[in-house]
């Protein structure tokens, strides 16, 4: 049996997030694993329990102190593997488009429903990210989103062969253990593709390298799930 997908919630507004919660424990696969009131208690709890990371953040954008959008930048850096998904009332494209170049690998509206939530947990706990048709469509509308200018001049052919077939297998949202299999390499050689793909884009995960694919046409829209 695979072990709990481990979350901490952070949002100001008590009802709802004890709200979230309740649901939240009510799943087996899922165990919440702290709640915080502002960016900033958040932060602070993840340096003192380094030891005890969560796989998700579900973070709200306005809160007091530190705001989620802030907060999201320095988990980023501190913590890289910790997934964050913007949970928010706030569905316009600016906040959209800032959360997703911070690093979100999920950005949902507060009026999804809770079938969403939990499937959108489990999708970035397994793949890294989770976009709906919403968000796919903002990226896709939005030019040169994603794809800023680096002191190197990068170009789609620098990509080897291999790297984009694992890169439009990671758009198509299959996980490690699913890559390999496709293309018949050790999950090893997968997470070093990963990686050599991550510093070419200089995207920050692999939610990045989704919005990269899109923006510079390596992999279509319209055959993403």
């Amino acid at each position: 049996m695979s072990r709990s997908i481990k979350i901490a919630v952070a949002d100001d507004e008590l009802l709802f997030r004890k709200g979230v919660v309740f649901m939240l424990e009510r799943e087996k696969d899922i165990e919440i694993i702290f709640e915080a009131s502002n960016g900033e208690e958040l932060v602070n709890h993840l340096i003192a329990n380094e030891n005890n990371l969560p796989d998700v953040i579900l973070m709200d954008l306005k809160m007091p102190l530190l705001n989620g959008v802030e907060a999201t930048k320095k988990i980023h850096k501190l913590f890289p593997s910790v997934k964050i998904i913007a949970l928010t009332s706030y569905d316009t494209k600016p906040f959209i488009l800032n959360m997703i170049h911070e690093g979100a690998s999920s950005y949902l509206i507060k009026n999804a429903s809770p079938m969403e939530m939990v499937n959108t947990i489990r999708e970035v706990a397994s793949k890294g990210f989770y976009y709906n048709e919403l968000i796919m469509s903002i990226i896709k509308d939005v030019k040169n989103f994603g794809t800023k200018k680096t002191k190197i001049s990068f170009e789609e052919d620098s990509l080897t062969l291999r790297e984009k077939e694992i890169l439009e297998l990671i758009c198509l949202q299959r996980n490690t253990n699913e890559i390999a299999e496709a293309l018949f390499i050790s999950n090893r050689t997968v997470e070093f593709h990963r990686n050599n793909l991550l510093l070419k884009t200089e995207s920050k995960n692999v939610a990045g390298l989704v919005v990269y694919a899109i923006q510079n046409k390596i992999v279509s829209i319209f055959k993403m799930p």
